[in-house]
Order: C-alpha cells, then sequence, then structure tokens
C-alpha cells in the first residue's frame, strides 16, 4: 500500500505532519478528515512492492533502482556504524533519510522509518520493496532482528558486499584492457580493409601486370566487406538475438553452463567464482542464524550457473532428506572439492560459518590468480595478432609498389 506524507491542521489549530498507509491520495484525506483533521498537503512518499507489481510490469520494471550495488554496500555500512553505537532503527533511518542526496533515496528510506515507527519488523519493511533489497538481504535482516544482534548482523551483511564488489572489480578490471585493446584492433582493421585497400585497387586498376597474390586476397576480401558488411552486421545481430532467446530457455541455458564449465580456463573461472559466492552467502547467512535448509535456497539463487544452481538445489534435497551438508555437496562434482572439505571441517568442529567463510576466501583469491593470469596471457596474444593483421594490410599495400619499382628498374 502507498505511503503518504501530510501537514494537516488539528482542531485545536496545531499543524500535524507524518504519514499514512492509504490506497490513494484522496483516501488519505478521507482517513485524516476522519481523525478530526484539516489535510492541507497529503504527498506520495513511497509505494510497496505489491503496488511496483500491480502497475503492469512498465514503470516499475524500467524504473532505476534507487541503490546500486555499491550504493547498497554504503548505505548498509551507514546503517550498521548507527545501529551499532546503541542508536534506535527508528532514529538510525531518521538520520539516513535527513541525510541523502538524492530524492529517490529519501523517499524510499522514509518508507522504510514510517514502516517501522508503525509497528513492522525492519525485515517485513525491506520486503515491501523487491526491487531494492534482495531476499538474501532480507533474509539476513530479519534474522538478525529474532537473534537481537541487527547491528552485528549489518557489519557482516555489509562486509559480504564490499567483498562482493570488489572481486567485481577486479574481474572486471582484468577484463578491462584486453576488450579495449579487441576494439581497437577491429576499429583499425575495418578502416584498413574498407579505406585504405579500396585506395590501392584504385591506383592499379590499370595496371597490366598481375598483382601478388597477398595483394589479390586483400582486395577481394576489401570488396567482400565493402558489398556485403551491412548483410553481415544484421546477421550477427541475429545469432545474438537468437542466442539471448535460446539461452531464456531453462533446459538450454542449464546445457549451456554445463558446457561452460567444461571449457579449459574460463569453465574454471566460472566454477570458483559461483562457489565462492556460493559459500559466501552460506556462511553469511548461517552465522545469522537463518536455518540450513532456508540458507541454502537463498545461497543457490545466488549462482549465475544455471548447473550449479541445479547441484546446489539437489544437495538441498539431500539435506532435507537428513544427509550432512559437506557429504551432499560432495556428491556434486561441479562444486570444487575444497567447499565440501571446509564445510566437513566446519561440521566436525561446530564453526561451519567460519569454515564457509574461509573457503569463500580462498576461492575468490583462485578466481583473481586465475583472472590476472588469463588477462596477462591474452594482452600480449591481442597485441600480436593485431600487429600480424596490420603488417599484411601494410605487405598487401607495399607488395606492388615494390613490383613497379622493380620492372621500372
Amino acid at each position: 500500500m502507498p505511503v503518504y506524507s501530510f501537514e494537516a491542521l488539528s482542531s485545536d489549530g496545531l499543524t500535524r505532519k507524518g504519514v499514512i498507509e492509504a490506497d490513494s491520495a484522496k483516501a488519505a484525506r478521507g482517513m485524516l478528515r476522519e481523525q478530526t483533521l484539516v489535510p492541507m498537503k497529503v504527498e506520495l512518499v513511497g509505494a510497496t512492492g505489491d503496488q511496483a507489481q500491480g502497475q503492469g510490469g512498465t514503470g516499475a520494471r524500467f524504473k532505476r533502482r534507487v541503490f546500486n550495488a555499491t550504493g547498497l554496500a554504503i548505505w548498509t555500512r551507514q546503517l550498521a556504524g548507527l545501529v551499532s553505537s546503541g542508536l534506535p532503527l527508528e532514529r538510525a533511518l531518521s538520520s539516513l533519510s535527513d541525510e541523502a542526496e538524492r530524492e529517490n533515496e529519501h523517499h524510499l528510506v522514509a518508507t522504510l522509518r514510517a514502516e517501522v515507527n508503525g509497528g513492522s519488523t525492519f525485515a517485513k519493511a525491506l520486503a515491501q520493496h523487491p526491487r531494492q533489497f534482495s531476499s538474501i538481504f532480507i533474509a539476513v535482516i530479519g534474522a538478525g532482528e529474532q537473534s537481537g544482534n541487527l547491528g552485528l548482523v549489518l557489519e557482516r551483511l555489509a562486509d559480504d558486499l564490499e567483498e562482493q564488489q570488489a572481486l567485481k572489480a577486479k574481474l572486471i578490471g582484468a577484463a578491462l584492457y584486453p576488450a579495449i585493446v579487441s576494439l581497437v584492433a577491429v576499429v583499425i582493421v575495418l578502416f584498413l580493409v574498407t579505406y585504405v585497400v579500396p585506395q590501392v585497387a584504385h591506383v592499379f586498376a590499370g595496371s597490366k601486370h598481375a598483382l601478388p597474390l597477398l595483394t589479390v586476397i586483400m582486395i577481394s576480401t576489401s570488396s567482400f566487406v565493402r558489398s556485403y558488411g551491412w548483410l553481415m552486421l544484421i546477421a550477427i545481430i541475429l545469432v545474438a538475438v537468437g542466442a539471448r532467446m535460446a539461452l531464456a530457455r531453462p533446459l538450454f541455458r542449464e546445457k549451456f553452463d554445463a558446457a561452460w564449465l567444461n571449457l579449459p580456463i574460463l569453465g574454471k573461472l566460472s566454477r570458483s567464482y559461483n562457489t565462492a559466492r556460493f559459500a559466501s552467502t552460506l556462511a553469511m547467512l548461517s552465522a545469522a542464524g537463518v536455518p540450513i535448509l532456508k540458507a541454502l535456497q537463498a545461497a543457490a539463487d545466488t549462482l549465475s550457473n544455471r548447473a550449479m544452481r541445479t547441484d546446489a538445489l539437489d544437495a538441498l534435497i539431500l539435506v532435507r532428506e537428513g544427509a550432512p551438508l559437506a557429504s551432499a555437496l560432495a556428491q556434486k562434482k561441479r562444486f570444487p572439492g575444497l567447499l565440501a572439505m571446509f564445510a566437513r571441517l566446519g561440521e566436525q568442529t561446530g564453526q561451519l560459518p567460519t569454515m564457509l567463510g574461509r573457503a569463500a576466501k580462498q576461492l575468490s583469491t583462485d578466481v583473481q590468480r586465475r583472472a590476472m593470469q588469463l588477462a596477462t596471457l591474452l594482452e600480449p596474444l591481442l597485441i600480436v595478432a593485431m600487429g600480424v593483421v596490420v603488417m599484411l594490410i601494410v605487405l598487401a599495400v607495399l607488395m606492388p609498389i615494390i613490383q613497379l619499382n622493380q620492372l621500372v628498374k
């Protein structure tokens, strides 16, 4: 139900301000009048998840999120600091609302504060905004409220969010340079093939001498690209759209992801990255006191690889039937054996969250190491490949000139 902020006059002439839940602004004014208040100003503060879903998925679906991944980590850290210092949750949310730099962030936090002030739990208030807060985020907050350690849980949640962002940033940084080199190489080659080579072909068009084979091949390639380049572009777009539609089908996506894991380098990188996220989420949830079955379900939802997600859900079934977590994970060969080993140590010592956290950290380090190795290998290979292509084009241009000079002599 939408939340409205209001400013109204009471029967004794005093101005009252606050928030009220109503289906519409008109209904909010009616509710104020029932309280013998004269509404002067009624404005929409926020809407719950039900309303967002009820808008046909148009405005809500394409509306930008209030918090991106980095912003959510920062906001969680700020809230954790305020709550851990002994400030009541309602006052902490009020402070964050007042300090918000953006209007949509101010409205969101004000809505959360209003719902908490009205008697709702923080987790329930967050659940009204599923687009802004994930089910894992809400589950951890709920466990923290039930255990009475909300400040500590918020600190752990902020740590986990920051670690995930740091890992993503390092992966993006490792892939950025090869991507830029590839883009520059493609642009240079297209320029040479579509502009430089045709100029050379025009110069030697009237020559009665046979052109070198490399020059003939380059001119033919240039002619083909200039004549059918737009068809090639359309074909690439159609293939990309078709691949996207195929990957939207669960069965095909699962088979594709399973095949991806078998790739020599990228497969191991994907396996380690997904397992690190899975172990980190499972460690955080179990440390917060979330039941293991619910924690496994939430951790499985973080896996971007559908084949590994299926294995995680199968492990969940085994645990539900009474199997230890370590043995359930050990039966799923797509997960590295390191995860099952640390889970077994955690179950034997009674320190499962700690051991899962160590597994996540070790796997995260492995991901960073593999990503840097891959980037280090790709950078010189791309430069050499671009140099070879440019050299061939230059040779195709120079060889006819050298041939003519020899004939003149």
